[in-house]
Parts: C-alpha cells; sequence; structure tokens
C-alpha cells in the first residue's frame, strides 16, 4: 500500500496480515483524491474508521492541516500509529488518534470538518448512522464533503445532508454529501 501524491508520494505503509481488514484499493483511492485535490490544502479531516490511516495520510501528503483519525480496533491503531512514525508525522498537531467506537468519537468530536472519510467495514451498516450523527452534531463545513465508501450503492436520504454523486470502481461505491 503506497501514497499516491504528494511529499509522502511513492511511501510505502504498513499494512494488516491476513484477510480481516480491507484497504481501500489504490484505483479507487487515485479516482476519490483526484475528485478532492482542490479540497485538501489547509483542510481539517476525519478519517473515522481509519484502519492503517491510508486515507487521511494521504490527505496529509497532499496539504492537510490536521486528520483526525479514529478506529475502533487496537490493532488497527497501532498499525496506525507505526505508519504516522514511519513519515514523521507529529500526532497533537497534524495528527489525533482515537481508539473509540465511531459514535463514541463523534460524540467528542470538536469544530467543522472540511472532508470526512467514512470507510466501515462492509459487514456493517454504520454508514447511514455515522453520517446522520455528522448531521446533528453539525461536524461538515459549509462547503465540506463526507464520503461514504460501501460495497452497494447508497439508499435514502440522511437529514441535513444532500447526496450530490455516487460512483463506483469494480466492486466498490463512493457516495459523496455535503451540507443540504
Amino acid at each position: 500500500m503506497r501514497i499516491i501524491g504528494g511529499k509522502f508520494r511513492s511511501r510505502v505503509l504498513v499494512e494488516f496480515k491476513g484477510e480481516e481488514v480491507r484497504p481501500t484499493a489504490d484505483r479507487v483511492k487515485e479516482s476519490l483524491f483526484n475528485i478532492l485535490s482542490l479540497k485538501l490544502i489547509g483542510a481539517r479531516v476525519l478519517d473515522l474508521f481509519s484502519g492503517s490511516g491510508a486515507l487521511g495520510i494521504e490527505c496529509l501528503s497532499r496539504g492537510a492541516k490536521e486528520v483526525v483519525f479514529n478506529d475502533a480496533s487496537k490493532d488497527s491503531v497501532k498499525i496506525l500509529e507505526k505508519n504516522l512514525a514511519l513519515l514523521k508525522v507529529k500526532k497533537g498537531e497534524e495528527a489525533k488518534v482515537y481508539n473509540l467506537d465511531f459514535v463514541a468519537c463523534l460524540g467528542v468530536m470538536r469544530g467543522e470538518f472540511d472532508v470526512i472519510f467514512l470507510d466501515p467495514p462492509y459487514r456493517f451498516d454504520y454508514g447511514k448512522q455515522a453520517l446522520e450523527i455528522i448531521a446533528s452534531c453539525k461536524l461538515l463545513s459549509e462547503n465540506g464533503i463526507a464520503v461514504c465508501e460501501r460495497d452497494r450503492p447508497f439508499e435514502g436520504s440522511v437529514e441535513g445532508l444532500y447526496k450530490y454523486d455516487e460512483r463506483k470502481y469494480g466492486k466498490t461505491y463512493l457516495t459523496f454529501f455535503t451540507k443540504e
């Protein structure tokens, strides 16, 4: 797993062993960051189901000011912290790391985010619930974007958010939301 662009371009990240974790495919990641490229410079980013941190680290590489990482798995947080150390990312300044359930994490977040990534395990449908909390807590900035990754199209709507785009890459769907 490599960083695609920015100051950490081509750096290889520590990965998970085995089948338990599903990182975002490079093709999907490249398309996603082509779409988001202008939004990232100086951005505040939330990577809610961060896993190894690849999406959030890609944002830091491309000029994000701060990334808040969260994952409920202690093993994921260990891998994330190895990746941050490998790249000499300053924890507390550029990166904040939480090891919380996504509901608890969203409950302690303060301020707004310019980009929010939701890439929960496909076997659980946490994306819609997380988006509802994000909308009710007003965590998305005025021109912010929330991106939900799933293995199927996003059905329904989320009060307070507008689903403005959805794209399919192989078996992966990326659904984009902004404030209503």
